[in-house]
């Protein structure tokens, strides 16, 4: 049932269905039970410290408009049961770069009908190549290499990028797949900027990419 709302100057009650209002994730908490040694931890991954009340430790990874929190009071739940997904562009590079800061990841792996196979997905498909990782509790992160959204969902004339890393990928991909599609028509492609911004546009959208 919709709630009713009356603002200065309306004439009439506006119904406002529950669908229609935009409910952003701000922050998940996550259950430590060593709030400092959480804190060196996930600073060590290059995430920003936020400023935040007494408490309260609130980290921003790169690129995300979901912050994480923990404190000695924000949660009941048994410290180390938390598991989330953190999803990359780059699996393989952000893996590299996370050893190089010490940080433990396992290796990359993607599932197959009988389990979790080796390596990353043979086609390099959106969502099937993984690895994960656990800070000092236990709780546990999952990399996940997409770089084509399923459809609906992403507004398909909204296209942004969290860092300049994930564009150049972007570009990078583009510019792999154009060379395919030069190939496929047998002729230099002048108008290459188009199209380009047609399959990055495509990409996070999951729409078709151009041919």
């Amino acid at each position: 049932m919709g709630a009713t709302s009356k603002g200065a100057g309306d004439s009439v009650d506006e119904v406002v269905q529950v669908g229609d209002v935009d409910m952003k994730v701000e922050v998940v908490v996550i259950p430590v039970s060593d709030v400092e040694a959480a804190k060196v931890f996930y600073g060590r991954l290059g995430w920003r410290l936020d400023v935040t009340p007494p408490g309260v430790v609130q980290f921003t990874p790169q690129g995300s408009a979901c912050s994480v929190q923990f404190g000695a009071t924000l949660s009941t739940a048994k410290p180390g049961s938390a598991k989330s997904y953190l999803v990359v562009a780059d699996l393989p590079t952000v893996r590299n770069a996370m050893i190089a800061e010490e940080i433990a990841v396992s290796e990359i792996f993607h599932p197959g009908p009988d389990g979790p196979v080796d390596g990353p997905d043979p086609d390099r498909r959106s969502y099937f190549s993984r690895a994960s990782f656990s800070d000092p509790d236990g709780n546990e992160w999952m990399l996940q290499e997409v770089t084509r959204r399923l459809p609906g969902r992403v507004d398909p004339g909204e296209v942004s990028f969290g860092s300049s890393t994930d564009l150049a990928s972007a570009m990078r991909r583009a510019k792999t797949a154009h060379g395919e599609h030069e190939r496929r028509t047998g002729e230099a492609d002048a108008n290459w900027p188009d199209w380009y911004a047609q399959f990055i546009a495509s990409e996070q959208s999951g729409q078709a990419a151009p041919q």
